[in-house]
């Protein structure tokens, strides 16, 4: 007995996970040329030549965000034929893909509705590119734990997977307009939008924690929502009861160990007033570790 078949790597198995790998980095490699092509810029320029920092973070986010989501493709199981993992594998990842997009487009035209974010990362602004990659990374969160959720590969299993993901798109639209409100009414109605770009990336990246920690606890809803491919209203409700469940309890829960963590700080002071970074990433990962505590919980 090889060493590979005494832990069950047998060569057919061998050979899909080396499809499915083929096939993840010709969907990487065009997630990041995709990036320019949306814009209309050459990547290659914007990346090494006129090192724009900015454009670089965006699309980092956009290739971390489809890796993620290309985890929820691969199985590690041997399909009936080579022929149907390829296409299986194809079809997930560039939905996935277009899903990414189609996220990215709408949090840019209804989240982002007061900014060009385009224009403002091709400026070279770095709070609105963590935004942006963010919204990616949380995006690909949520479609991979409705990949893991959904089963099957049928017209019923996309439209059950296209119906989460709006619900998600909706949570986080909602997200930020609560998350604006609340900006707006410790600055005279100042706009939070306007602050990203100026710049402000303490408050990019408190965003960020917020938008990381909704993804993560959405992932909890596939724990407890059945999977019936036909009932789609059924599923649509399940994930909108549940994903409004989930956030309100993340919102009460951070709000309550963020004084505890970070008592005797002024957080208003600190991140928003004098744009302490340091504060603010201890925010996001104060936001990240109660999600990802919450979501293990209900697994």
């Amino acid at each position: 007995m090889t060493f590979f078949q005494h832990y069950g790597l047998t060569q057919e198995l061998a050979i899909i996970l080396a499809i499915d790998l083929t096939i993840a980095i010709i969907l990487l490699t065009a997630m990041r040329y995709l990036q320019g092509w949306t814009v209309k810029v050459n990547s290659t320029h914007e990346l090494s030549e006129r090192d724009n920092f900015a454009f670089g973070i965006s699309t980092a986010g956009a290739v971390a965000g489809l890796g993620i989501v290309l985890t929820g493709a691969i199985t590690g199981e041997a399909a009936e034929s080579y022929l149907i993992e390829a296409i299986g594998m194809s079809a997930y990842g560039i939905f996935g893909l277009i899903l990414i997009k189609l996220g990215r487009f709408l949090h840019d035209k209804v989240a982002l509705n007061e900014i060009d974010k385009n224009a403002m990362i091709l400026k070279g602004n770095i709070s609105v590119a963590i935004v942006d990659a963010t919204a990616a990374i949380a995006t690909a969160i949520i479609i991979r734990s409705v990949l893991l959720w959904a089963e099957d590969l049928t017209l019923n299993t996309f439209i059950a997977i296209f119906s989460a993901f709006a619900i998600s798109q909706l949570m986080l639209v909602l997200l930020t307009r609560l998350r604006e409100r609340s900006y707006a009414k410790r600055h005279d109605d100042s706009s939070m939008q306007e602050a990203l770009t100026k710049g402000h990336t303490a408050l990019a990246i408190r965003h960020s924690g917020y938008m990381l920690a909704m993804a993560l606890s959405f992932n909890a809803a596939s724990h407890f929502i059945v999977f019936m491919p036909t009932a789609y209203v059924t599923n649509i409700l399940g994930w909108l009861t549940f994903s409004v469940i989930m956030l309100l309890a993340l919102s009460l829960l951070l709000a309550l160990v963020k004084k505890l963590v970070l008592a005797n700080i002024n957080l208003k002071a600190e991140v928003e007033e004098q744009h302490n970074i340091g504060i603010a990433t201890v925010e996001l990962a104060i936001s990240v570790a109660i999600a990802l505590i919450l979501t293990s919980l209900m697994a």
